[in-house]
């Protein structure tokens, strides 16, 4: 069973069970998150639902793991001919969750 959820308008699949980054959330670690914008949800018994945009009375339980940072990214831009080079990168945050429940309405 698995689903895709919107958090920070961005897209993630999450599974029961299993840890995912997604996009910084201003939580603590062990705390406790509801996800309720669920778009969609693939359970083996009842088949796939998809919402409209969202999915009514789905709601995830999550637990925050902790803040983490991701791999550094550069970019480098050039222009040739003109002695035009920038060097800029950064390091992505990111907040480790796994998922505990998910909660089905009717």
């Amino acid at each position: 069973m698995y689903s895709i959820v919107e958090i920070n308008s961005k897209q993630y699949r999450l599974e029961e069970g299993k840890p995912a980054l997604v996009d910084r959330i201003e939580a603590k670690k062990d705390e406790e998150i509801k996800i309720d914008k669920v778009l969609l949800l693939r359970d083996d018994k009842e088949g796939v639902k998809i919402g409209k945009p969202y999915l009514k009375g789905v709601a995830i339980q999550a637990k925050v793991l902790g803040n983490v940072k991701g791999k550094k990214l550069r970019v480098f831009k050039y222009k040739r001919r003109k002695d035009y080079r920038r060097t800029i990168g950064s390091r992505p945050e990111y907040t480790r969750i796994v998922v505990e429940k998910m909660e089905r309405g009717t």
